[in-house]
Formats: structure tokens, sequence, C-alpha cells
């Protein structure tokens, strides 16, 4: 299977060498290139692409802002972060966001390459030293969150939908469309395993959601 490859980097000269080294790799096609979030959206809807790099450091819109969208629009394809940036408030927001991948710029041409179709294959591939950095978020959010399966905007709308608002009033609230709020329900629900909002309702509210001032916003 060839891997159909669009790229983004605010960065020319790493933007090229990168081109140029992926498309020296048997089964990788690069279809595009963009130097900002903006000019990824507009090229992600002209090609058809299998995986989408980004680098967080954009112009316009930053890569995590440039994710979310696109898995949005395109929840087909799959998008990986190919960055400088290490610390944790990047990487949980990246991931956030819908990233499968996160590797630095410091990875070897092999190790991008090998991650580019792990990911176009449904894996979710992490930098050695990003993995173990997830793997401590994940253990403090087990007990600092009452769901630790949501992320935390899925969080933020249980909030919502537990002190009785509507979507539309969610998406007002939280500057989001509504069918993308009415996605969030629907994940929600899904994760929590429950069928119905009432449910989830009764859920928030037990482990003290919906009943404290409203909570803040999260990317």
């Amino acid at each position: 299977m060839t891997v159909r490859v669009l790229l983004a980097d605010d960065h020319p000269i790493f933007l090229e060498g990168l081109r140029t080294m992926l498309e020296t790799v048997d089964g990788i096609e690069v279809v595009g290139v963009a130097s900002n979030g903006a000019e990824l959206l507009e090229q992600a809807a002209r090609v058809e692409a299998d995986v989408v790099v980004v680098d967080l450091d954009m112009p316009v819109l930053d890569g995590a802002g440039a994710a979310a969208e696109l898995i949005e629009r395109q929840p087909g394809v799959a998008v990986m972060a190919l960055t400088m940036h290490a610390d944790e408030e990047a990487v949980l927001r990246a991931l956030r966001a819908g990233v499968r991948g996160y590797l630095l710029k410091s990875s070897g041409p092999a190790a991008i390459a090998r991650a580019l179709s792990a990911v176009a294959e449904g894996d979710v591939v992490l930098s050695g030293r990003i993995g173990a950095m997830v793997a401590r978020a994940a253990l403090r959010t087990t007990t600092d969150r009452p769901f630790a399966q949501l992320s935390g905007r899925e969080t933020e709308i249980l909030d919502h939908v537990a002190r009785g608002r509507s979507n539309p009033e969610i998406a007002r609230e939280l500057f989001l469309s509504v069918k993308t709020v009415q996605n969030h329900v629907s994940a929600i629900l899904s994760k929590l395993g429950v069928a119905s909002r009432a449910e989830a309702v009764a859920r928030a509210r037990d482990a003290g959601l919906g009943t404290g001032p409203a909570s803040g916003g999260v990317a």
C-alpha cells in the first residue's frame, strides 16, 4: 500500500528536506505541502492524503488547531505531529486534538517513515520519551478527573450537560458548532457506556460534575 502524505511546516528548509527524504522511501508518496495551518486545511480538501504531518508551531492556525479542524472535517485522515516540542502541555494538547502520532524532529528518517506507515494503518505512535510522559500523565489523570476515559473537552461538555444545558447553549458558551457538540456528546455516551443523556447526567452528578462553578475552557 502506498501511503499518501501531506506535509505542513513553516520552516521551508526543514519542509523541503523532509519532502525530499520521504520521496526516496518506497511506499510513501508526498501529495502536497503547506506552510501554515490554514493552508493545510485548503490543501487537505484538494488532495487525498492518508496521513497529514503537522508542526505544532505554525502561523495563522497552529498544528493542534489545524489537526482538530481537519479531523472533524475528514475523520478518516490520520494526523501525526512532527515537532521540536517535548513539553507535556504541548503533547497533551496535540493528543486531545486527535493526532495519532507524536514524533520529535530529532527522529531519524527511518523512524519517521515507519511511523507514517503505522499511523496510516490505525496505530498510535509516540517517541519513546513522549510515550513515557503520556503514561505518567494518564496515571495522574486517573486520580485527578472523575472520568479518566474522557478528554478534557468531553469532561467540560459533560459538566455543561449535567447543568441541564442544551447542545445549542453549550455551543454558544464554548464557541463551537452545534454539530461538534453533538459529536462530543455521542462520544461521551459511548465512553461512559450509557444509552441516554439522562444516564450520563446521573453519572456526572454522582461524580460531582454540574454542581460547582462552570468549568473553564479546555483545548
